[in-house]
This record gives C-alpha cells, structure tokens and sequence, in this order.
C-alpha cells in the first residue's frame, strides 16, 4: 500500500470516528433532555433540571436500553407545598423501556429555615433560626424570653422536629416542665413532604447553614408513567 493510500485510509477512519463521536454525543444530548423532562413529569421541579448521563460510550447504553449513571439537579422542588432548594438526583440502572425501572435513587434537597418556620410556626407562635447542628427557635412564654433547640430526624419515613432544651429567661427547663401544652406543641413537629415519587423514602436529615438538609432513597422504583 502507497503512501497516499495509507494517508486516505487514516483520512477515512478518522472521519469514521469523529461521525461515530459525533452522534455518541448527540445521542446522550437528546436522552439528557428526555431525562430532565421525566424529572420534571415526577417532581414539581422549580425551573429546568440539569441532567448528565454518565458513561463513554454512550451509544451501547441506548442499545442496551438501560442508562448506568443518571444525574440531576435543580433550584427547587415542591413537596406538597413545602419548598426545596439545592435538588440533587442520583439515579443507577434506569431502563428505558415498560415498566421504566430505576435501580437505585437516591434523593437530596433543602428544606430552607422558611419553610421549616411556616411548619413550627402554625403549632407555636416562635420564630426560627439556625444555631449550629440544630434549630433555635425564640418567642415568649407570658412576656418571658423563651428558646428551645429543636433537632431533625426521620421516622418511619417521615421527617420531625423535636425539641433537645428549652430554656426560659435564665433558667434551663425540662420539657414536662413547661406549662399548659407548650410541651406538647413543641414535640414531634412533622415537616410533610408528601409528594415523593412511589417507593422513594425519607432516610435522614441533618441541619445545614441554610435550613434542613434531607436524603431520601428508593431501589427498583417504578416510575408512573412517562412523557
């Protein structure tokens, strides 16, 4: 074989290779926005998503009709009225044909100090702030300065807030101590996020600067429908 030849043949793999990358790509473009517009479809998603499909190539995974990698984002999320922030998605093992099984997900979000305040809120008359690793919420109690520290948890996938101390003007109180039905109104706080998708639970939560940060997970999640 000639010079030219092998100079041809190189010109031709070449542009075998830049069309097979070139259609890789456009391939995961169009199954990334197909990805943010399911997102979309099964979480009341504030703005537009960004969704990455991870794996190169990208071509086998459409074939095989299964995506390995999925990843999301978003600003915000509504979970039955209660507003999220910083949504991230992870999502493994995603088919792409009936019944459009996912793997694993695992979902986080934020639920700002705002909206744990609009919760508290209706149960005491306090207001809400970040204090560390916990909540502080301030009011008075019959014209005394009173705060309690209030900590997340989850249970039995649902998201609580509950009171660690308490103090009223310059003394630390016990719970039991408080009068009337402070103590009542203070404990077992149920923040609802009640509009996850079917078979995605909450794990835990912890507080963060920006209010209360959730993990929830599902495996082999079947999703309702798709676009």
């Amino acid at each position: 074989m000639g010079a030219r030849a092998v100079v041809s043949t190189v010109v031709a793999l070449g542009l075998v290779a830049a069309g097979a990358y070139v259609a890789d790509g456009f391939a995961r473009s169009s199954a990334e926005e197909q990805a943010a517009a399911v997102v979309t479809q099964q979480l009341d998603v504030q703005g537009t998503p960004q969704v990455r499909i991870d794996g190169f190539p990208f071509l086998p995974q459409l074939f095989a009709r299964s995506l390995d990698d999925v990843h999301a984002t978003a600003d915000g999320v509504t979970l039955e009225g209660i507003a999220a922030t910083d949504v991230t998605l992870d999502a493994t093992d995603v088919s792409l044909d009936a019944p459009y099984r996912v793997g694993g997900v695992r979902l986080e979000a934020t639920v700002p100090t705002s909206s744990v305040q609009q919760v508290v809120g209706a149960r005491v008359d306090m207001d809400l702030a970040v204090d560390g690793d916990l909540l502080r919420a301030t009011g008075e109690l019959f014209g005394i300065p009173l705060t309690a520290g209030l900590v997340p948890r989850v249970a039995d996938g649902r998201l609580l807030v509950d009171v660690q101390d308490v103090t009223l003007g310059a003394g630390t109180l016990r719970l039991e101590e408080l009068p009337g039905d402070v103590a009542e109104r203070l404990v077992g706080i149920e923040v609802p996020l009640e509009g996850l998708p079917a078979g995605i639970v909450l794990e835990q939560a912890v507080v963060v600067p920006d209010g209360v940060r959730f993990t929830a997970t599902g495996a082999d999640v079947v999703l309702e429908q798709l676009p």
